[in-house]
């Protein structure tokens, strides 16, 4: 996801020597400055104007102490699951006054289309947050939200590129089951997921309006739709999310400070 960031920001326009990545991996070092010829690729965090924490949960805390020890006017994680109160602890934000800023990105970013939400923490103000926006909108669109519905945004849009990835592979499975060859259902299932996407996206219709549209009475759309109301499609997809954003609570509970 870090160097989805990346990638993103330079081809936004920003200036690969303005940017500085932190790494360990030494193959991977040297992997980042082939790709980004200017990039400045180094093993320990500088004095920065912004930084982003692109790391696992795990090594926030130690990720975190050497980027506090190093100076920073603001910071924005991507860490999943870890709390505004624990990165400002880690940060020590409190006698800084620094400004944290929390994000749930998804995997889509990595092509230059996903979804983000960030939440602001306790010292960050509506410079920081446009700041956050201008990093994670290089990679896709970003909204703002409290806190407390970032374990939500984490059930929908955090975890459901995976059912939508599972909706592309029963699609492409019901086709083969029904004759067709495994590439051509295969091509068939994904272009008709983007291409619905897009349809909804740029025709200012609601789901509802678009799918009355493709449903004639008696039709073969209707008959496919009653199929996945009788298996429960809707109430699975609900029940997804709720799983999710249950899980996503539990996991920032037993991370949570003290």
């Amino acid at each position: 996801m870090g160097e989805a960031l990346v990638g993103g920001l330079v081809a936004g326009g920003w200036d690969a020597p303005d940017l500085y990545v932190v790494e360990k991996v030494a193959e991977r070092r040297r992997a980042l400055a082939e790709r980004l010829p200017g990039l400045r690729v180094g093993e320990v965090p500088p004095a920065a104007e912004g930084v982003v924490l692109a790391v696992k949960p795990a090594d926030v805390a130690s990720t975190g102490r050497a980027v506090a020890e190093a100076g920073c006017a603001r910071v924005l994680s991507i860490a999943a699951g870890v709390a505004l109160a624990t990165l400002e602890q880690v940060l020590g934000a409190e006698s800084s006054q620094l400004p944290v800023v929390r994000a749930m990105p998804n995997t889509p970013a990595l092509v230059g289309a996903g979804a983000a939400a960030i939440a602001a923490g306790t010292w960050a103000g509506e410079d920081d947050l446009a700041w956050a926006e201008e990093i994670l909108g290089a990679v896709g669109t970003v909204v703002r939200v409290p806190e407390a519905l970032l374990d939500a945004v984490t059930g929908l849009s955090g975890s459901g590129p995976a059912y939508v990835f599972l909706v592309a592979e029963a699609l492409i499975d019901a086709g083969v089951f029904v004759g067709l060859p495994h590439d051509v259902s295969r091509h068939l299932a994904l272009q008709t997921l983007l291409g619905a996407a897009r349809l909804l996206d740029e025709s200012g219709q609601t789901p509802t309006v678009l799918r009355g549209a493709v449903t004639s009475p008696g039709g073969t759309t209707a008959a496919g739709l009653r199929a996945l109301e009788a298996g429960g499609l809707r109430s699975a997809l609900l029940e997804a999310v709720v799983a999710a954003t249950e899980r996503s609570r539990q996991l920032g509970a037993r991370d949570a400070p003290g």
